[in-house]
């Protein structure tokens, strides 16, 4: 890293800096693509002590690396792998931590694929599950078992975007020996970094806000000292490598997130408070609107909020969900966000055990993208009024 990236220095300028010194590599600004699975060694006695830098592509490579500590730099991790989704960003670390006869807190407000690997690998491995009530808070001592070993947290939720007590649940964790994961992608470590307020192991979906295009799936894991060797060594027998390709295009996408987010925080603001005075809305769902439950704890801990959100319909149920998605044209109907691109979600909250779903009508998830804010408030305006006549 260079000298000038030691100093403090605003977000923007510390993400088109970070993860590479030009220096390094004849002076070109961005890091060279390094394709690799063979790596030579210069004599039988290096080969033989694995005594140098990169022994192998699945180890890791001068792509993964920069993009590693660009990530470090912004999560304030000892150390952080790549891998090639989201998803795995979850699996790997609740893999290294977690073995048969251990148990398990997921909070009911979790990204569905993780709760679908909780409940059919992790559960096949002999690993038992308990899902808590996102606002359980300090209170969650009274779920913690003498075979606890992790605490999986997820602030704002998922779908639903209940907010979290991060640093009363990890203080209550570690004093009964567990260790806390949270899933960050929401504010991402721009807005929160879960590492500052106590977490061991911060996860992110860089297929989101830091690839910023959805043409890209990747996750990173981010792990303080304690933490990072374990999760290192599990990452190397899992194989689970991330493609330099894709690692070389969330770096690049990282240069201009602190823009992006600067601008999906602002439009997701503005269309939330203005939803919240439309006819056929029950209730918005946005940690940083004053109406939040969980507002509180947002502005206390995060020092921004994304482009995501939701909103609860006023009556009705799958028609009058199907009716707001049909009438809408610049919000794509697809999976994911954070990319450039609005898009529009009918969220299905039948797993829930304990977070139960809204009751006043259809849960719409929203991914503001870099869209004029008047033309997305006349195609939910639109929307809205399709859905009342449905």
């Amino acid at each position: 890293m260079n000298d000038k990236n030691k100093t403090k220095v605003g977000d923007n300028t510390r993400l088109a800096h970070i993860g590479n010194n030009p220096r390094a590599f004849y002076g070109f600004v961005n890091p060279p693509v390094v394709h690799a699975s063979t790596v030579l060694f210069p004599d039988a006695e290096t080969m033989a002590s694995r005594n140098q830098k990169y022994t192998y592509g699945t180890r890791g490579t001068p792509t993964t690396d920069a993009l590693a500590a660009a990530m470090n730099e912004l999560e304030g991790a000892a150390g952080t792998i790549i891998v090639p989704s989201g998803l795995a960003a979850v699996t790997v670390p609740m893999l290294a931590f977690l073995s048969a006869g251990d148990h398990v807190l997921i909070v009911d407000s979790v990204y569905h694929p993780t709760r679908h690997f909780a409940d059919t690998m992790l559960s096949r491995l002999g690993v038992e599950v308990t899902y808590y009530d996102p606002a359980v808070d300090a209170g969650i001592g009274a779920l913690m078992q003498p075979n606890t070993k992790v605490v999986l947290t997820e602030a704002p939720g998922s779908g639903t975007f209940e907010m979290q007590d991060i640093p009363a649940i990890v203080e209550v964790a570690h004093r009964g020996g567990a260790i806390v994961m949270m899933d960050n992608t929401w504010a991402t470590p721009l807005f929160f970094r879960p590492l500052d307020h106590g977490v061991d192991i911060s996860i992110q979906a860089a297929t989101k806000y830091p690839a910023g295009h959805s043409d890209i799936l990747l996750g990173t894991v981010s792990a303080n000292e304690a933490c990072f060797e374990r999760l290192l060594d599990t990452h190397g027998a899992l194989g689970i490598c991330a493609a330099p390709d894709d690692v070389y295009q969330v770096l690049r996408g990282l240069r201009t997130m602190g823009v992006r987010l600067e601008r999906h925080q602002q439009s997701a603001l503005a269309l939330a408070r203005w939803l919240e005075g439309q006819k056929g809305v029950a209730r918005v769902l946005h940690p940083a609107l004053e109406s939040h439950p969980g507002h509180a704890i947002w502005k206390r801990d995060f020092s921004g909020a994304s482009g995501l959100f939701s909103i609860v319909l006023d009556g009705g149920g799958q028609t009058q969900a199907h009716a707001f998605l049909d009438a809408l044209k610049y919000f794509g109907l697809g999976y994911s966000w954070g990319g450039y691109e609005s898009l529009a979600v009918h969220v299905q909250l039948n797993d829930r055990t304990i977070a139960h779903a809204p009751k006043e009508g259809p849960v719409m998830r929203l991914q503001i993208g870099l869209e004029d804010v008047e033309d997305l408030k006349a195609d939910l305006a639109g929307a809205l009024a399709a859905a009342a006549k449905a």
